[in-house]
């Protein structure tokens, strides 16, 4: 069967296409696809039963934001350094605002002694940009937190806060905000405090409610982006810090004694070439928001934490040949990298008053820069370590798979970078670093090489953010978090 189609444009011209019966019912199938879209679950109508079914042996929830995700505020003086914005105030003060999230430095210190006056204060769930008076809103962790809502765990921050009245049923979610600009061992070992704080709170509720005394509570974590190598870190280490000599910490699951499911959502567990080029060039989180320098992104440990792993081949050279040490500090000495780049001096000098010469600031500067590679690339080789979890311990992975994402730079002799490669992922979290994919040349087609034994993994066809909104995420997330099986890989 043939099917002659004439199309006619301006004049006499005419195109006249046959189509054989195959292609007419591929053409029907997607026409048809298209007048009657997907339905979505019916949430309430799933998970009715389990929800009015309280009881004990539900794990209550945490959750974990990513980078940029909580905001930051100034105590003593209640204003927010991040999380609240207004379009007006920035555009005069492009030094000055984006230096207020920068973190101290100074030379023979520590990390956690270079510590400032900001403080977290919730997670960002809302972004919020006031436009000439106009307010602007983009939806960050609300859905996340809508989606356990569905589920019945009961948000004890929004429920404090009065946004939302549960009665007192509002003991079964939480929201672990920390300093996203520090040490992700540091937020870590953050975690552990903050868990053991909701453990006797939960305890506490659970003798109220049910009258068992001491109950041993498990938690289940659910962490976007950045999140989710702050709770890995944790279940491996627990509280264990990084060895000053260089060596790995003792791989003992610490952290699994007090948590049973993770669901890790657009984590770069093989880190991002993003990181890089924010780390050198700035970073504009978006078009209406303030750019923030290379000399503010470079203070902060947590950044270069996200660098890719040089093994992958992220980054090449103006003669095509891969780069054998991303963190080497001399490769970023060389081309004026970071906090390394002569022109940042201008935002060096409102960073460190004290420092009083350009030749001082640059001191402090290179040492803090060196520092923050060591820790980064000692924290990756922690975070690679291949280790089978405990069987009571599940991971769960949402990645993106359909967005395309920069996979791979090259700088050139002037130490400037372009992307000369792209990958699938989810726009800014590859694929393959979500995986922790280690296939590499010849293995390409095997089965996945991962140190991180996934027990399942879910992808889905959108953005960074709008992971946490497609229809897919909300079901298999609450089917994982309340109707999986416990005990067995699955």
């Amino acid at each position: 069967m043939m099917l002659k189609l004439e199309v006619k444009f301006s004049g006499e011209t005419k195109l006249i296409i046959r189509l054989g019966l195959p292609v007419i019912i591929f053409l029907v199938l997607i026409l048809t696809a298209c007048t009657h879209p997907y339905k979505t679950p019916d949430l309430g109508g799933l998970y009715n039963n389990l929800i009015q079914n309280e009881n004990p042996h539900r794990n209550p929830v945490i959750l974990i934001p990513g980078l940029l995700g909580s905001k930051l505020i100034d105590p003593k003086t209640g204003h927010t350094a991040w999380g609240k914005f207004s379009v007006a105030g920035i555009t005069f003060n492009k030094v000055s605002g984006p230096a207020s999230i920068a973190l101290p430095m100074g030379i023979g210190k520590n990390f956690d002694e270079l510590e400032d006056q900001l403080v977290p204060s919730g997670a960002l769930d809302r972004v919020v940009v006031n436009f000439f008076g106009y307010p602007l809103q983009q939806n960050t962790y609300a859905y996340i937190l809508g989606v356990l809502g569905v589920g019945g765990y009961r948000d004890q921050d929004l429920a404090e806060a009065g946004f939302i009245d549960y009665g007192d049923r509002h003991f079964t979610c939480f929201q672990f905000d920390y300093d996203w600009r520090r040490d992700i061992v540091e937020s870590a070992q953050k975690l552990h405090m903050f868990i053991q704080e909701k453990k006797r709170y939960v305890q506490q509720e659970i003798e109220k409610r049910f009258g068992i005394k001491n109950y041993n509570v498990k938690f289940d974590i659910v962490a976007h982006s950045m999140g989710g190598l702050i709770a890995r870190y944790y279940l491996r280490y627990g509280t264990e810090d990084l060895n000053e000599n260089g060596s790995l910490p003792e791989l003992r699951w610490a952290g699994s004694k007090l948590v049973e499911h993770l669901v890790i959502i657009g984590t770069p567990n093989a880190g991002s070439i993003d990181t890089l080029i924010n780390l050198v060039n700035g970073y504009r989180p978006a078009p209406l928001l303030p750019h923030y320098p290379a000399a503010v992104l470079g203070t902060m440990p947590s950044v270069y934490q996200l660098l890719p792993r040089s093994r992958h081949h992220p980054l090449i050279d103006e003669n095509n040949q891969p780069v054998s040490d991303i963190f080497a500090p001399k490769l970023w000495e060389k081309n004026g990298w970071g906090l390394a780049d002569p022109r940042q001096d201008y935002m060096l000098k409102h960073l460190l008053p004290n420092a009083d010469t350009p030749e001082k600031r640059r001191e402090i500067a290179l040492d803090h820069l060196h520092k923050s590679l060591q820790r980064a690339k000692q924290f990756t080789a922690a975070m690679d370590e291949p280790a089978t979890p405990p069987p009571s311990l599940h991971f769960f992975l949402v990645a993106g798979d359909s967005e395309s994402t920069n996979k791979t730079a090259q700088f050139d002799s002037k130490g400037r970078l372009s992307i000369v490669e792209k990958g699938l992922g989810d726009g800014i979290v590859l694929r393959k670093s979500a995986l922790l994919d280690e296939r590499q040349g010849n293995n390409l087609t095997s089965r996945l090489i991962s140190p991180i034994k996934w027990s399942q993994v879910l992808f889905l066809f959108s953005d960074h953010l709008g992971l946490t909104q497609n229809p897919a995420f909300t079901d298999n997330v609450l089917y994982f978090l309340m109707e999986s099986q416990r005990g067995v890989w699955h």
